[in-house]
């Protein structure tokens, strides 16, 4: 009887070139792609195009304002169908399941490809990690919503959280040995996956959103468990807001398209917070919109608040970052840098033969052990 054969070896997502031009439609996705002189010129141009007519600055005001509101209604229209689980992030960052086995969960990377696949089939549908790639889908069901009564409000939540007693060390997840926050949870396509992989019993969980919908879309489902995870309403802009553990007590906050959303005088006393709570040798992770990603490109005139940042159809915003801004974002913090890359993906519709050029950036910034002189 003969030997049973080996299954051919996987190509990790993630270091996937295309070397050979007429490859291009043999894949969905193509990694760390060079952007010629005239691309990076024609993206500049229509940068500089789209942005050339700011809304007026009481529209601006009223998207700050009324922030909280599109996002529950985001929530609202699209429950947890919008976003993927993000199985890909235990191969971006490991430090989310540290014992975790390379091959467990299967190949994470060729999951996330074929994740990629049921997105792009459909080009004009919906962005990877992000919005509507043309920016209408949530608008043209936007109409459809009603505002509903909130379960609990934040102020309700803030209540709930100020009765604990963090002076004797009594806070949810306080007896654990890796805490992991993550910022701006969405309906949970993160923190499930880093539930179901890591099984650390030492593990414990936080999660929080902007979004009274959101979270209440995180309690509600089946692998919410209590004892792993704590999921709260938090809204990071208003730094009267306490966070539900103490400062230096979290190994890891995690931010994935999330700082993007929020005003850009504001990033920086929000970095500041977070990097608060770090234990020494803390890490954030972050990924998040590049300058001049396909998504900013798709932006018409009358969409941009300031520069490089934009407002949505449905009134959620989006800034697009540069390495620089977000390295002097961490470093102002005292963070140091570990990683801070960009990657250039050349995403395909081999279905309808077209291409997309996304830029996202990746980042892990670390609490220094020992104070900086």
């Amino acid at each position: 009887m003969a030997a049973p054969r080996e299954a051919p070896e996987r190509r990790p997502f993630g270091r996937r070139f295309l070397t050979d031009p007429a490859r291009l439609f043999q894949h969905n996705a193509w990694d760390n792609v060079e952007w010629s002189e005239e691309q990076e010129a024609s993206a500049r141009s229509k940068v500089q195009e789209n942005s050339s007519q700011l809304l007026p600055q009481d529209k601006q005001e009223e998207y700050e304002v009324n922030a909280k509101r599109y996002w529950d209604d985001f929530y609202k229209i699209h429950e947890n169908g919008f976003f993927k689980d993000r199985h890909w992030l235990f191969t971006e960052f490991p430090e989310l399941a540290p014992n975790r086995n390379p091959s467990q969960n299967g190949d994470s990377a060729h999951e996330f490809s074929n994740k990629e696949k049921s997105n792009n089939e459909g080009l004009g549908s919906c962005e990877n990690n992000g919005h509507c790639s043309l920016e209408t889908r949530a608008e043209n069901q936007l109409n459809v919503i009603k505002s509903t009564p909130k379960i609990c409000t934040e102020e309700l939540a803030a209540q709930k959280y100020s009765e604990l007693n963090q002076s004797d060390g009594d806070y949810p997840g306080s007896s654990a040995s890796y805490r992991i926050l993550e910022v701006g949870c969405g309906a949970g396509n993160t923190v499930f996956p880093i539930l179901q992989t890591n099984n650390d019993p030492g593990l414990f969980v936080y999660c929080c959103d902007f979004s009274t919908t959101a979270v209440d879309l995180v309690q509600n489902n089946a692998e919410y468990d209590s004892s792993r995870c704590f999921a709260f309403v938090h809204d990071l802009c208003n730094d009267q807001s306490r966070f539900p553990m103490p400062d230096e007590s979290l190994d890891v906050v995690i931010l994935i398209f999330v700082l993007s959303a929020i005003l850009p005088e504001k990033m920086q006393c929000i970095v500041d917070r977070l990097s608060r709570l770090l234990k020494p040798g803390g890490m954030i992770l972050l990924r998040d919109y590049g300058r001049y990603d396909l998504a900013q490109l798709r932006f018409k005139k009358g969409q941009c608040l300031s520069d490089n940042f934009y407002v949505r159809g449905d009134g959620t915003r989006v800034y697009f970052f540069t390495q620089d801004e977000l390295n002097d974002l961490f470093t102002t913090a005292g963070l140091e840098k570990i990683q801070n890359l960009v990657d250039r993906r050349l995403q395909v519709n081999r279905g309808k033969q077209m291409t997309m050029y996304r830029v996202w950036i990746q980042c892990k910034y670390r609490k220094p052990t020992a104070p900086q002189l």
